[in-house]
């Protein structure tokens, strides 16, 4: 499959999981219509369009061309109209997540190399290609988002990322490669999920120098 061909399949299958990604968590935080779509467009696209602007390949894709639109929308009212199937189906918004990211973390290293980025660019520009959309739904609902928490949510873009861009270097299948680095980053994220692994968290501990200073403060106060 040609290069592009490739990009932009991976490209419109990830914007839909998003999308459905999005949209079911609008639903569940009781959004109207009109955000249910603005939560799936702004999660199927945000890293999408990131990576298209960093990269040069302006307008980004998903502006420019009406089929990623043409995806969204339908995922928004699908999961608007029908919530209890898709809530059924993917039992939970973060597998529709997971498969989202893997697409996108594969696509964004896939078109990152075709306009000649040097290998650790790319990587990166996959991880954060992934990472994009479940940013800008997490921040669009006041939650922290899933990449500064504790969950292996870059790491797993980082890693189906780096193994396309590895692949390459060494002139392997692009669709071995492509399906590879995607089975590698869901497969970690949904491990993460339901092992619950987690990466370490900084530790909200009292100094000692703190304490001591304390209490010696309390011992020396006139009473």
């Amino acid at each position: 499959m040609h290069t592009y061909t490739l990009t932009l399949v991976l490209d419109l299958i990830g914007t839909f999981v998003f999308a459905l990604s999005g949209a079911i968590a609008g639903v569940k935080h009781r959004l109207d219509i009109f955000g249910v779509l603005v939560l799936s467009f702004a999660a199927a696209n945000s890293g999408g369009i990131t990576r298209d602007i960093l990269i040069g390949a302006t307008p980004p894709a998903a502006i420019a061309d009406w089929r990623y639109i043409a995806v969204t929308i339908p995922a928004g009212l699908i999961t608007f109209y029908w919530f209890h199937v898709i809530n059924r189906i993917s039992n939970s918004v973060l597998v529709f997540d997971a498969a989202g990211l893997a697409l996108f973390a594969v696509s964004g290293a896939t078109k990152a190399l075709a306009f000649h980025l040097n290998p650790l660019a790319a990587a990166l520009l996959g991880m954060l290609t992934g990472i994009g959309g479940g940013m800008a739904r997490d921040i669009f609902l006041a939650e922290i988002p899933a990449v500064l928490r504790a969950d292996v949510y870059a790491v797993a873009a980082l890693a189906g990322s780096a193994t396309v861009v590895i692949g390459s270097m060494l002139r392997l299948p692009p669709a071995a490669v492509t399906a590879g680095g995607a089975i590698l980053c869901f497969s970690l994220r949904l491990l993460a999920i339901f092992r619950g692994w987690r990466l370490p968290t900084a530790r909200d501990l009292e100094t000692p120098s703190e304490g001591i200073s304390t209490n010696q403060g309390a011992r020396t106060r006139p009473g």
